[in-house]
């Protein structure tokens, strides 16, 4: 591997490499973001589904008693 690094010319090296990596670490960065952001927003939609079900099961009940 060190001998393929040294191959490299310079500008290689010192140019395309970082920003190659720096592309790499940004799109890890934003699919992170975007599995937590999807993560919370199921968590939201299941903490709404489940306070709905609750109540239409404390309607059912009132109307039932009555």
């Amino acid at each position: 591997m060190a001998e393929l690094w040294k191959s490299l010319p310079s500008w290689v090296r010192n140019i395309v490499v970082p920003i190659l990596v720096l592309i790499i670490a940004w799109n890890l960065i934003w699919f992170v973001v975007g599995a937590v952001a999807s993560l919370v927003g199921f968590l939201i939609k299941a903490l709404v589904l489940v306070g709905v079900a609750a109540g239409v099961v404390i309607l059912v009940k009132k109307a039932a008693k009555s």
